[in-house]
């Protein structure tokens, strides 16, 4: 199962992370259980609040119904859907009451290099929710249900046989997962350029100390307008836009599901103030750090 930590002791409240931890006598980086054991398993409550995990998650819905919240976002799973969500992403389950199916953790390096790069399980801006289809549908309920069938048969092999079995049958599901109708998910992710995947994991490690397409750019070794005909290519945006709107999402996490002050969060963020911050806050979202707290807190509850 998982456990929740809140890093630090600071006054003020944080995200709380989730770190992946191995049941007792079970191979670590993977786990597989249904939902009716979850919710045997798990504090309804802990669930339903905001975290962000450190691993993969990926949900198959048997039946019922179920909402599920990524990054303000809600994704209504019907039977028959897949959610996949991402390390770092923020979430939250919603009533897992009367919902029943398939639940796999697993962290990135669980996975072989090559499945990793052919799946895109780093393309964190992928769809988190899929709809396969006919052949699609059952080829991929089919991983789903071998893979949670070896991952209870602990004893039938040895180990490392065992691991091995488990993330070939993961590999399978992943790479189904990220071509559930066969073809690229429209996200133009399996299209795009070098440049642009480059770019794309560089502002997710720095998106905090620059905001500047000339900075990237000039680390990778491309002229910033290269960087931003790469973008808008694949992303649909220019290069700064982009790195704006990665700062907006921290921005609105931070502000949804924690306490901490505007500049608090302009400090953390890289904003000289929080007038700064402010004000690039309402220009990307059209509304203020305030205000947009308040109306996300009330409309949960």
């Amino acid at each position: 199962m998982v456990r929740m930590r809140q890093e630090g002791r600071e006054p003020v409240p944080e995200i709380p992370e989730v770190a992946f931890s191995a049941p007792a006598g079970r191979p670590t980086g993977v786990e597989v259980m249904t939902l009716a054991e979850l919710r045997a398993r798990a504090d309804a409550c802990q669930l339903s609040a905001p975290h962000r995990p450190g691993f993969h998650h990926l949900l198959m819905l048997d039946s019922g119904r179920l909402v599920h919240s990524v990054d303000f976002r809600e994704h209504v799973l019907a039977p028959g859907d897949l959610l996949w969500s991402r390390p770092g992403q923020v979430q939250h389950f919603g009533d897992l009451t009367g919902a029943e199916g398939r639940l796999v953790l697993f962290e990135a390096g669980f996975l072989d290099p090559a499945t990793a790069a052919a799946a895109r399980i780093e393309d964190w801006y992928g769809p988190p929710v899929r709809r396969p289809e006919g052949a699609a549908a059952r080829g991929m309920d089919e991983a789903m249900r071998q893979l949670h069938g070896e991952f209870g048969a602990l004893g039938g092999l040895p180990l490392e046989i065992h691991l091995d079995v488990l993330r070939h049958l993961l590999a399978v599901l992943v790479l189904r997962a990220a071509y559930p109708g066969g073809e690229p998910d429209g996200d133009g992710a399996c299209t795009a350029s070098a440049a642009y995947l480059r770019f794309r994991d560089a502002v997710e490690r720095g998106f905090t100390r620059s905001r500047r397409v000339a900075d990237y750019a000039r680390s990778l070794g491309y002229a910033p307008r290269t960087l931003s005909r790469a973008t808008e290519a694949s992303a649909g945006v220019g290069a700064k836009e982009f790195i704006d709107r990665r700062v907006a999402l921290e921005a609105k996490r931070l502000l949804a599901h924690g306490d901490q002050s505007a500049a608090r969060i302009a400090d953390r963020l890289g904003f000289a103030d929080a007038t700064n911050f402010s004000k690039f806050f309402q220009r990307q979202t059209g509304t203020t750090p305030i205000a947009f707290r308040t109306a996300v807190r009330g409309g949960v509850g």
